[in-house]
């Protein structure tokens, strides 16, 4: 529908998706749930590698959760869809780099859904809060999330503050990949996913596994899952085409054909 809130376009492997709800790009429940079957068709999708996660305008990214909507009846703990809220965060067995492509504010939740992609490139003029505070509520995802992320006495300040802070700021503390003008983000994410997108797809699924599986392991307690084949994208991986293209490859001394198999 030429309405929807949500707009994609695909180039090849890639899959760029874009929230466009005027004025602000914020999110209710029904665009929720809409980016949520988004992203879930992306990771069901065998010929899509990479997404991109952007939003149209110059001004906003996103603010996170409608205010309005839920004056409206929109209940803060209704149904955000099958990947949770922003259709990111709780999407299970996403095993797809996604990017985030970030112009304008991207605060509250709105940040959130940015720290449920694996890389961010930002704007100059890109600005961050997680606000929630001032309003008495928790920034939940972000209180998970953003302490094992970036220094933990950072992250406090940031959520007890709720203060805002810049590009520059938010690229020294490493949220950030990089930082560019604002005529040159889209071009720059878009090189990037070319390059994720030519990379083996078999490789990037269980690195996002061996992450997202492991974060709360002891480091031996991980090793030995891998070791005994219990992570299903690592034991995919080497008994894959793939991983034999990939030694045929530096042996013959030519670039690899990745066939994702």
């Amino acid at each position: 529908m030429t309405d929807s809130p949500i707009k994609t376009r695909r180039e090849g492997g890639i899959l760029e998706v874009t929230l466009d709800r005027p004025k602000a790009n914020a999110i209710d429940l029904a665009t929720s749930r809409i980016m949520g079957e988004t992203f879930r068709d992306f990771r069901d999708d065998d010929s899509l590698r990479v997404a991109i996660m952007r939003a149209e305008g110059d001004k906003f990214f996103c603010p996170g959760w409608d205010l309005k909507a839920a004056a409206d009846g929109d209940a803060v703990d209704g149904d955000y869809g099958v990947g949770g809220f922003g259709g990111l965060q709780e999407l299970p067995a996403l095993n797809k780099p996604v990017i985030a492509a970030v112009n304008g504010i991207c605060c509250g939740g709105g940040l959130e859904l940015a720290l449920s992609c694996d890389l961010i490139v930002a704007s100059e003029n890109a600005s961050f809060a997680l606000p929630e505070i001032r309003s008495g509520t928790v920034a939940d995802a972000a209180s998970v999330k953003l302490p094992k992320r970036i220094p933990y006495h950072v992250a406090m300040d940031l959520l007890l503050t709720g203060r805002w802070f810049d590009a520059d700021e938010a690229l020294r503390w490493g949220l950030l990949r990089e930082v560019v003008s604002q005529d040159r983000l889209l071009d720059t994410v878009w090189d990037l996913a070319r390059l994720l997108e030519s990379g083996p797809p078999l490789v990037m699924a269980a690195i996002k596994e061996v992450v997202r599986e492991a974060e709360n392991m002891k480091f031996q307690d991980a090793m030995n899952r891998i070791t005994r084949s219990q992570f299903p994208t690592v034991e995919t991986l080497y008994t894959s085409e793939d991983q034999l293209e990939g030694a045929k490859a530096f042996a013959e001394k030519r670039d690899p054909v990745w066939k994702g198999r």
